[in-house]
């Protein structure tokens, strides 16, 4: 997963469900996480050789030894992956289709976006208000979002209601009615939204750095619009969207919780079945970084600056991607246990947080981080910053930080797997990064097996702190603003 900068919020979905009846799901979910080994079920296609075994000794290296993951095929021949379990009546239902805000067309940015706002403002032959009052009444929850590359979504149902749900989820998937009062709707809201977040340095000084870093390449474009594209957007807009991007060929789908292969196969064709067969994606061509350096100073009335920072990284098939990660773990990943943190907080009190991270996309990957603090003491810190930077890729970590951070790493990798929806969510970021259904065995080992030499090479390849690409916005000391950029 990527850091909330590199992944634009996006229009918040509506959670329709009564107060009473999310939380008992919520706590059902809990219940039902690492849920034990379930029958196969007798009805669509699985596929044998799953990511969990029965004999998997108990380590904190294998969080799949309480899991059965289970490849299907439905009778249509669309592909998911499964977790079975009846303890509680649930499931857990999560999707993805490629494209997100990287397709919105030119002139056009945040239709995305905006799309997933309207997916819940009526469907077939239910308006807005008909079809959230179904969705309230069967205590169903259901959500949609956009990143620069997927399109997300999800719901979690009652079994005694899941039919129910099922045919309310196919409505909003294949017959939304994207319906002109509706689009204003949406429109005003996504627009307040904006408005607010113009107001926010770290918001700001994170869409900055992106036009700074890819230009006009699509990740440049802000995921959810700006002002002007938001208002532009159009209902048949939001429709060209849907019919270009919304396809089997790009479907990703993880079900956990009360349903079996026979079942899940059937749900996936009735869900899914309409839509087209083939998505009509623009090509997106791969994207890097200037090199040089940059620096973008936005000036706003406010008494704290925040600084974005970045270059490029490698991407997450990259044979040095699990090093890199444990580089920056030891860095700025690490929360308190980072060097930046070390530096920048708790030695000099420059201020309160300083984070990095290392962020793969489709055509590109970056290293980024992100400090903020009074408008006097912002410059000092990204002079330790790029201090820190400088010493990691010149000396290296030490055996401890490295051995630290991989325990870490190593320890927490459980703790992503202890509800069914997070177990849904860390599987779907396996399908679409195209890891194998057996990643999980694979992704421990990979981190312990990573050298003190490893960390040191890759941490001198990585972090060239000449391409360092900074956004900061405020009123800091020291620095002389450029024009804000609409």
């Amino acid at each position: 997963m990527t850091p909330p900068f590199f992944s634009p919020r996006t229009h918040s979905f509506r959670l329709t469900l009564a107060a009473c009846c999310s939380v008992g799901i919520s706590l059902a979910l809990s219940a039902l996480a690492f849920p034990a080994q379930a029958q196969t079920g007798s009805g669509a296609a699985v596929r044998g050789g799953n990511a969990a075994t029965a004999t998997a000794a108990p380590n904190r290296q294998a969080p799949n030894r309480f899991m059965n993951i289970k490849e299907i095929t439905s009778p249509s021949g669309i592909t998911a992956w499964l977790i079975e379990s009846h303890n509680v009546p649930l499931m857990a239902l999560r999707f993805a289709f490629d494209g997100g805000a990287a397709q919105d067309p030119p002139g056009k940015a945040g239709v995305a976006n905006f799309m997933t706002g309207m997916m819940d403002e009526g469907a077939g032959d239910l308006d807005a208000s008909a079809f959230q009052e179904r969705v309230e009444e069967i205590a169903m929850r259901m959500g949609f979002s956009a990143t620069r590359d997927h399109l997300f979504g999800s719901f979690e149902t009652l079994t005694v209601n899941r039919d129910k749900a099922v045919e309310l989820a196919r409505l909003a998937l294949t017959k939304p009615r994207f319906e002109a009062d509706a689009v204003e709707r949406v429109k005003k809201q996504i627009s307040s939204q904006l408005a607010f977040q113009a107001k926010d340095p770290e918001r700001v000084a994170g869409r900055a750095w992106s036009r700074l870093a890819f230009g006009d390449h699509p990740y440049g474009r802000p995921t959810d619009g700006t002002s002007a594209s938001v208002l532009s957007i159009t209902p048949d807009d939001v429709r060209a969207y849907h019919r270009r991007v919304l396809a089997r060929d790009t479907l990703k789908i993880v079900a956990v919780g009360d349903i079996d292969a026979k079942a899940l196969g059937e749900l996936i064709d009735k869900l899914f079945a309409d839509l087209p067969a083939k998505a009509e994606l623009t090509a997106v061509p791969p994207v890097k970084l200037k090199t040089g350096g940059a620096m973008e100073v936005l000036e706003m009335p406010v008494p704290q600056s925040a600084a974005r920072f970045g270059f490029a990284a490698m991407g997450r098939k990259d044979p040095d991607f699990m090093a890199a990660t444990v580089v920056n773990q030891i860095l700025g990943g690490g929360g308190f246990a980072s060097r930046l943190m070390e530096e920048v907080r708790e030695k000099r009190g420059l201020a309160y947080g300083v984070w990095s991270a290392v962020a793969p996309m489709a055509q590109s990957a970056v290293f980024s981080g992100g400090v903020a603090t009074k408008n006097a003491e912002l410059v000092k810190s990204l002079d330790v910053i790029k201090a820190e930077i400088a010493r990691m890729a010149k000396d290296g970590p030490t055996q401890k930080e490295l051995d630290n951070a991989k325990s870490y790493l190593v320890g927490s990798y459980p703790l992503r797997f202890d509800t069914n929806a997070k177990i849904a969510n860390e599987l779907l970021g396996l399908m679409v990064e195209r890891l194998g259904i057996d990643y999980i065995n694979k992704r421990n080992p990979e981190i312990e097996a990573v050298t003190l030499a490893d960390a040191k090479r890759v941490a001198a390849a990585l972090l060239k702190g000449d391409d360092l690409i900074v956004t900061v916005v405020g009123k800091p000391d020291g620095l002389k603003a450029t024009p804000m950029t609409p």
